[in-house]
């Protein structure tokens, strides 16, 4: 007995020797240490041993598989570090390369018109004021010369909030009485940029939230010749210097006369058709919108205070997705409020 547990504990120690891998470590504890094992099966049979040799035969047999036990623990340690180096140098990494730089988003194409907006009138002396989107009836309709019973109300379809009297703004033209309170009696210039809300149905050219800017003028001696001499001057800078501008006559209930600005076609140059084929922009007619404008009504100037005898003024407004439409081929007006980063991408 004494004999075999040696040579069972060198047999076993060779072969535990040349395992390279935790398939084969279990295979040998299985072969040596299982519960069918060699060594299990060799200490069976130590009842059959005559009892004077069954002492020294059970101390050697525990000796034998505490050394096994030993050899196994200290085998399946090494090769796990065998395998955690092997990872470590596959997927190694090289410091001395450069990182991979960060995705960079940019401005929106509906900021960056209206930031083009903001220098053009900018170098003009126009400042730059901000109000609310949230307004009352009264500032958003009625001091703009558009009484309860107005039809030109069915111009505006209205967000109306909960709250009696308030609403979402339908145009910025509400700055214009916020702007003639904050510089009452003063002169000023300013634009008027910001979101506005209509409950509209959603198609290619309208939607239901936009950005708009107005722009006003209010001091002495204002004509409808400076409104002219502004309004052509922010046309070529933002569309080009080849441009046509013309005015035609219109209606707003806060301008009095008014008028709508046009530009001669991008596509088609003015003339009404490409190639023989209708241009598909201005449908023939060789322009396109861009805004409408007026000088100011002498009721608006009563509403807040300004002498209508002594003051006049001009105001405009325009849509800033339209200019970005019109000056980059945008077909339709979804594009600017979908996120769609495939779009986008293409102003960056």
């Amino acid at each position: 007995m004494l004999a075999e547990l040696r040579s069972l504990q060198n047999t076993a120690l060779q072969e535990l020797a040349g395992v390279e891998s935790p398939e084969a470590l279990e295979t040998w504890r299985q072969s040596f240490l299982g519960k069918k094992g060699q060594l299990t099966t060799l200490l069976r049979g130590l009842g059959a041993l005559p009892a004077e040799q069954r002492p020294e035969a059970g101390r050697m047999a525990n000796e034998t598989k505490q050394a096994l036990e030993a050899a196994y623990a200290e085998r399946e340690e090494a090769l796990r570090g065998q395998m955690a180096e092997r990872d470590l140098t596959a997927s190694a990494l090289d410091v001395r390369l450069p990182g991979r730089p960060p995705a960079l988003g940019h401005l929106h194409i509906s900021t960056q018109t209206l930031r083009e907006i903001y220098a053009i009138f900018g170098s003009m002396g126009f400042d730059i004021l901000t109000s609310s989107e949230v307004e009352d009836d009264v500032t958003n309709f009625q001091m703009l010369n558009i009484p309860p019973d107005h039809p030109a109300r069915d111009m505006w379809s209205t967000f109306y909030l909960t709250r009696p009297g308030l609403l979402l703004r339908t145009h910025t033209s509400p700055g214009q009485i916020h702007a003639m309170h904050k510089y009452h009696p003063e002169p000023f210039r300013v634009i008027l940029p910001g979101k506005c809300y209509r409950y509209e149905q959603v198609t290619t050219r309208s939607e239901e939230q936009f950005h708009q800017v107005e722009g006003m003028a209010v001091g002495r001696n204002i004509t409808m010749a400076d409104l002219k001499g502004v309004l052509a001057h922010f046309a070529h800078r933002m569309f080009g210097s080849e441009r046509a501008v013309r005015f035609r006559p219109s209606y707003f209930p806060f301008t009095e006369p008014s008028a709508e600005v046009d530009i001669s076609c991008m596509l088609c140059g003015g003339e009404g058709h490409v190639a023989g084929e209708p241009c598909r922009v201005c449908k023939k007619t060789g322009w396109v919108e861009i805004l409408g404008c007026g000088m100011v009504d002498p009721n608006v100037f009563r509403a807040v205070g300004y002498d209508p005898e002594a003051y006049t003024g001009f105001a405009f407004g325009l849509g800033v997705e339209r200019v970005a439409m019109l000056k980059y081929g945008i077909g339709d007006l979804r594009m600017f409020f979908e996120n769609d980063v495939r779009f986008l991408e293409q102003f960056s």
